[in-house]
């Protein structure tokens, strides 16, 4: 989790709570293409049984992946799993709203109130800030990819942790612990929250239980430039967590995504990282090269450097 976003959050929530009162909440952003959460900022009664409220979560019928972005809703079924599990720390109303646009999806927010339902009036304020929150949840994530001379040097191979099916880890490899911390800060004196695994392996239950399709992969940022991939899958009856960094070819689309590129500019730019020039491009594309030059005008645009060096120098750098 990068400090600017978590800065981001925080100022966003301390303007909402003036607004729309609550007591508890859970923020999380998402892996823009699996919808997989990460990253999580909260303050909820439940800490301890942090693992089942994620898997309770994720196998909700009403999770955040089946309404519409922008538009909050009440995630909690009466009678469900989920409402069982709440009801033993108190009486909650919870409201969810989900931050995505036509380049992905970029985050999800709980609201928990306990004692009293939130008014339609503030659930329609509360989707009043969706599109400028939104907007600005993926442009933090466009300002974490710099030049390869910026990023931080860290150890690249992958650690593994496995779980069983209730999210308990079981087992870890050397290393798990500095990932988990990177991925989730947290005081030295206190051992890491794997709440990545947690989020990766609920996904992989939601799978397997039909509620939904999307890949147990979740990829964030831990520092500028430095992209992390967290994925599971299942070994044996357990399940395997995967921590290490994201592929160049899954860091250029990340890229594209985050700065709001087209389908075609996303084209030029992961070809022309793989070593393309304007003919090449032309002809891959069956376009003129005229037309190259001008999507990677649009794209120098979009992206704020002038030149295919610094665009590059980003790309894959970050």
């Amino acid at each position: 989790m990068s400090e600017d976003d978590r800065n981001l959050r925080r100022a966003a929530v301390e303007q909402i709570r003036r607004s729309i009162p609550f007591g508890a909440f859970a923020w999380l952003l998402t892996d823009p293409e699996t919808t997989v959460g990460n990253a999580p900022l909260a303050e909820v009664p439940c800490l301890d049984q942090l693992s089942r409220l994620v898997a309770l979560r994720y196998t909700s019928a009403r999770r955040w992946t089946s309404v519409a972005p922008g538009v909050p809703h009440r995630p909690v079924v009466p009678s469900s799993e989920l409402a069982q599990f709440l009801a033993g720390f108190g009486k909650y109303d919870v409201v969810s709203l989900a931050f995505a646009d036509r380049f992905g999806w970029w985050g999800f927010l709980d609201l928990w109130r306990e004692g009293g339902e939130f008014r339609a009036e503030e659930m329609e304020l509360l989707g009043a800030l969706a599109e400028p929150v939104t907007a600005a949840l993926r442009m933090s994530r466009a300002a974490m990819f710099v030049p390869s001379d910026c990023v931080r040097e860290r150890g690249s191979d992958p650690v593994v942790l496995l779980l069983d099916r209730d999210l308990a880890v079981r087992r870890q490899t050397l290393g798990a612990e500095v990932a988990l911390r990177a991925l989730l800060p947290t005081e030295e004196s206190r051992r890491p929250i794997p709440a990545a695994a947690y989020n990766v392996a609920a996904q992989l239950l939601a799978v397997q239980a039909g509620i939904d399709a999307h890949l147990p992969l979740s990829r964030t940022v831990v520092a500028p430039g430095e992209w992390i991939s967290v994925q599971a899958a299942w070994l044996d009856e357990d399940i395997a967590v995967t921590i290490g960094p994201v592929e160049q070819r899954e860091r250029w689309l990340l890229f594209c995504r985050a700065h709001g590129l087209s389908d075609r500019e996303t084209d030029v730019v992961v070809h022309l990282a793989e070593g393309d020039d304007t003919r090449a491009l032309a002809a891959r594309l069956h376009l003129s090269e005229h037309t190259i030059q001008d999507h990677l005008k649009a794209t120098f645009a979009k992206t704020g450097v002038r030149s295919r060096r610094e665009l590059l120098a980003l790309a894959r750098g970050g």
